[in-house]
C-alpha cells in the first residue's frame, strides 16, 4: 500500500470515528441514551483501554501475563490520590492520568526486568504474584483507605474525555504496530531464537512492550477511579485480571479491533448479567471453552478490521 492510500485510509477511519462521536454525544444530549447506558458505553470504553493494553503484551509480544490488574489498581490510586491531594485548574486530570500510567509503567520496568526473562507459565504465575502484591498492599495501607476503600475522589471522567483519550490510545498502539519497533515485538512472538539472530534485543522490546502496555492500563485505571468515584482494593483482585484477558481471547490475540469489539460485546453481556453475578465466572469459562473449541484464534484472529477497506468493497471510494 503506497502513502497516499495510507493516508486516505487513516482519514477515512477518523471520519468514522468522528460520526460515531457526534452521533453518540447527540443521543445523549437528548435524553435517548440515559445515564445508565452512557456509564456502560464510558465502562466499554475503559475495557478497550485495558484489553488493547494487554493485548500488547499478550497478543503481539506473545507473553502471557496475569497481572494486568495491578497495574490498573497502581494507575487508579495513583491519580486519585493525586486529585485529591493537588489542585491544577483545568489540567488536574490530564495529569492525574499521565501520572497514574508513569508510576505503572515504572512498576511494569520492575517487575518486567526479571519476569520477561522466564517464559510461559512462569511469567504467569511471577504476574500474578506481584498483582495480588499490590491488591495487598492496599488493603493494608492507610493512605489508599484500607479495606474500607478509598472515597471522595474527585469525578472528572466523563464520555467525551473519556472517548478522545481511548481513541488516542488506540491509535498510538496501532501506530506502534505499524511501526519498526512494533514489527520487532512481532518477530519475537513468531520466533525470538530467530529474531535474536537478527540482531533485536529480545530483553530490550519484551521489557519496552510490558512497560507500555502498563502505562496505558495505569492511565485506563485512572479514568475508573475518577468515573466510580471510590476505589475498593477487592475489585483488582485475580478475576479482574482474568476478565480483561477474556477480552482479548475471545477477540483475537494479535488484533487491536478484535479487542475493542470483544470489549463491546462482554461489558454489555456483563451488564445483562449483573443480577447473576454468582453465575458470570461460569459462563465466561463456558463461553471461553466454545471459543478455544471453534475458533480458537478469537474472533478475528490477528485481522483488523478497516471501515475505509469496508467502503471501498460497497463501491465507496474517493477518487
Amino acid at each position: 500500500m503506497n502513502k497516499k492510500k495510507t493516508v486516505e485510509n487513516y482519514i477515512i477511519n477518523f471520519i468514522c470515528v468522528i460520526a460515531l462521536y457526534l452521533t453518540l454525544y447527540i443521543l445523549i444530549k437528548n435524553g435517548v441514551i440515559n445515564s445508565y447506558y452512557e456509564s456502560v458505553i464510558i465502562f466499554i470504553c475503559i475495557n478497550i483501554i485495558l484489553a488493547t493494553s494487554l493485548n500488547l503484551t499478550t497478543g503481539f509480544l506473545g507473553q502471557l501475563a496475569l497481572g494486568h490488574a495491578g497495574f490498573v489498581a497502581i494507575g487508579a490510586y495513583t491519580s486519585a490520590l493525586f486529585t485529591k491531594s493537588v489542585k491544577l485548574p483545568f489540567v488536574e486530570f490530564p495529569v492525574a492520568l499521565l501520572l497514574g500510567g508513569i508510576v505503572a509503567a515504572i512498576f511494569g520496568i520492575a517487575i518486567g526486568i526479571p519476569a520477561l526473562r522466564l517464559r510461559g507459565d512462569y511469567l504467569a504465575i511471577i504476574t500474578l504474584a506481584f498483582s495480588e502484591m499490590i491488591r495487598v498492599f492496599i488493603v493494608n495501607s492507610k493512605f489508599t483507605g484500607g479495606a474500607k476503600g478509598l472515597s471522595g475522589i474527585p469525578m472528572m471522567s466523563n464520555f467525551t474525555n473519556v472517548f478522545i483519550i481511548t481513541v488516542i490510545i488506540i491509535t498510538l498502539l496501532f501506530l506502534l504496530i505499524r511501526s519498526r519497533h512494533g514489527r520487532a515485538i512481532i518477530s519475537i512472538r513468531e520466533d525470538e531464537i530467530a529474531s535474536e539472530a537478527m540482531g533485536i534485543s529480545a530483553t530490550y522490546y519484551k521489557i519496552l512492550g510490558f512497560t507500555i502496555s502498563a502505562f496505558f492500563a495505569g492511565i485506563g485505571g485512572g479514568i475508573f477511579a475518577h468515573y466510580i468515584t471510590m476505589l475498593e482494593a477487592r475489585k483488582f483482585n485475580f478475576m479482574y485480571s482474568v476478565e480483561i484477558l477474556i477480552i482479548v481471547v475471545f477477540g483475537g490475540m494479535g488484533s487491536f479491533t478484535g479487542s475493542i469489539i470483544a470489549a463491546v460485546v462482554l461489558t454489555i453481556f456483563n451488564e445483562a448479567l449483573r443480577d447473576f453475578s454468582i453465575y458470570r465466572i461460569i459462563v465466561y469459562s463456558v463461553l471461553l471453552i466454545i471459543i478455544m473449541i471453534f475458533k480458537p484464534g478469537g474472533l478475528l484472529g490477528r485481522y483488523e478490521f478497516s471501515m475505509s477497506k469496508k467502503l471501498k468493497k460497497v463501491g465507496i471510494k474517493s477518487e
